[in-house]
């Protein structure tokens, strides 16, 4: 498998995605702790001075990811568009990603999905629907 099969074999690409958004929601959160210290308590800028390139980086790389997932699942635009909008406020990456996994926009073709649930059995002949057979029945 060269490496073009596996950025496009889909259960990759959907983890992928989910460490990069779940990643740059961290990365905001820490951002916003150095936020706090430097403009709230004003004690020092050194979380701003880390985190700040830091999540920088990382809303790069999930902006890219973004794009490389909408190509692999074939979102819509309006997808596509709303997983961008969702890297500017804090924590929507992982909230979107969530959304996304939920609505079947990271769904796979490939059988790595859980099997729907089973149809039930049908009912015997001569046993009550609400028994299982081979239930025991104890008259009294």
């Amino acid at each position: 498998m060269n490496l073009t099969q596996v950025l496009r074999f889909k259960p990759f690409a959907r983890r992928i995605f989910r460490v990069v958004a779940v990643a740059e929601a961290i990365s905001w959160a820490l951002l916003l702790v150095g936020m706090y210290f430097k403009w709230i308590a004003e004690t020092s800028e050194v979380g701003v001075q880390v985190f700040g390139p830091i999540h920088g980086t990382i809303f790069l790389i999930y902006v890219v990811v973004t794009f490389g997932t909408a190509s692999i699942f074939g979102w819509n635009w309006k997808a596509t568009l709303l997983g961008l909008a969702a890297a500017i406020p804090p924590f929507a990456t992982w909230a979107f990603e969530v959304w996304a996994l939920r609505r079947g926009l990271l769904a796979s073709d490939e059988g790595d999905e859980p099997a729907e649930p089973a149809e039930p059995a049908a009912a015997t002949p001569g046993v009550p629907a609400d028994r299982v057979p081979g239930d025991r029945v104890r008259d009294g």
